[in-house]
C-alpha cells in the first residue's frame, strides 16, 4: 500500500504486485500505482508484445529498457529505444504497443496533456 504525503511520496516498485494482460501476442505486466488521481506505472513487456487495442488516452511514456515501436492509427509507426519518450495527449491519435524485445517502461496517464 502506498503512503502518500502531500509533498512527496516514494513508490517501491518491488513491492507492488503484476499485473498481467494479455495482448494480440505477448503480455504486459503492469504495477500501477495512482497519487493524487494521477495512474503511474512501471509496465514490462514481453519480446514479442502486441496491443490487443488501440489506446486513446494520454500519456507520457519513457522506455528504460529495450525497444518500442509505436503504431498510430493511421499507419504511421514510431520506433523508441531506451532513454527515448513520447508524449500524446488525450485526443490525440490512437497508439499501440510493439515490443520487438523484453522491454521496460514508466507511463504517467495523464488526461489532460
Amino acid at each position: 500500500m502506498l503512503r502518500l504525503d502531500p509533498e512527496f511520496a516514494t513508490i517501491d516498485w518491488r513491492q507492488i504486485s503484476e499485473e498481467q494482460h494479455s495482448g494480440v501476442t505477448g503480455s504486459a505486466y503492469w504495477r500501477v500505482q495512482t497519487l493524487n488521481g494521477v495512474r503511474v506505472r512501471s509496465v514490462r513487456y514481453t519480446a514479442g508484445y502486441l496491443a490487443d487495442h488501440w489506446c486513446r488516452r494520454g500519456h507520457i511514456l519513457h522506455v528504460l529498457t529495450g525497444r518500442l515501436e509505436t503504431e498510430l492509427e493511421d499507419g504511421k509507426k514510431v520506433n523508441l529505444e531506451a532513454g527515448m519518450t513520447y508524449v500524446v495527449g488525450s485526443g490525440g491519435p490512437a497508439h499501440r504497443s510493439f515490443a520487438p524485445v523484453d522491454t521496460m517502461l514508466f507511463i504517467v496517464d495523464c488526461d489532460e496533456i
